[in-house]
């Protein structure tokens, strides 16, 4: 019965769900970066550190990407509360 209860309140912790919600998005977004990735090197005649500047040029993004989805996630869930 306490192992029941543990799993309720780390599964309605907000921490785990933005865990959760970072995780779906990183692994979505990593997929579509490799597949791009592989593409331009191996269809175009660019040098190999271009791929580099790639995933670094990724990382970068997807920093700022995540951050805002989370800003318009965080005004939605705001904004839809009711009022009291």
């Amino acid at each position: 019965m306490k192992t029941s209860n543990w799993l309720t309140r780390v599964k309605n912790h907000p921490l785990f769900h933005s865990f959760l919600l970072y995780s779906a998005f990183r692994a979505v977004y990593g997929i579509g970066i490799l597949v791009v990735a592989y593409f331009f090197a191996t269809s175009t005649d660019a040098p190999w550190w271009a791929t580099l500047l790639i995933f670094l040029a990724s990382m970068i993004f997807s920093r700022i990407l995540f951050r805002t989805l989370k800003k318009i996630s965080k005004n939605e869930n705001e904004t839809s509360l009711p009022l009291e």
